[in-house]
């Protein structure tokens, strides 16, 4: 059993920067691709970005190419994000997700991940 708990929630102004980490506990964090997915306000949940369980592959959506960037510290058993010129359309909630069956980028589906944190809000003002 996988236990994921995100951190880093914050209100910002547009432009601004923040990086949310998740901690992740059971399992073994290293075997696993790991990724963020987001759910914007009245809307579905949407990708952001996946990281293979080394850390050596990364795949973003276009919306966050550039501004935004996923590591991982397998030592620490902790994934991160860290968001630089923040745009109120990155006003969310921000989810960690693991696939725990790859370690590799198999999807960015969330059906695809069998373990998810609980969120945290990012909020960006104009």
């Amino acid at each position: 059993q996988v236990q994921l708990v995100e951190s880093g929630a914050g209100l910002v102004q547009t432009g601004a920067s923040l990086r949310l980490s998740c901690a992740a506990s059971g399992g073994t964090f290293g075997n696993y691709a790991m990724a963020w997915f987001r759910q914007p306000p009245g809307k579905e949940r949407e990708f952001v970005v996946a990281i293979s369980s080394a850390g050596g592959s990364t795949y973003y959506a276009d919306s966050v190419k550039g501004r935004f960037t996923i590591s991982r510290d397998n030592a620490k058993n902790t994934m991160y994000l860290q968001m630089n010129s923040l745009k109120p359309e990155d006003t969310a909630v921000y989810y960690c997700a693991a696939d725990t069956h790859a370690g590799f980028i198999r999807s960015a589906q969330p059906t695809n991940y069998d373990y998810w944190g609980q969120g945290t809000q990012v909020t960006v003002s104009s």
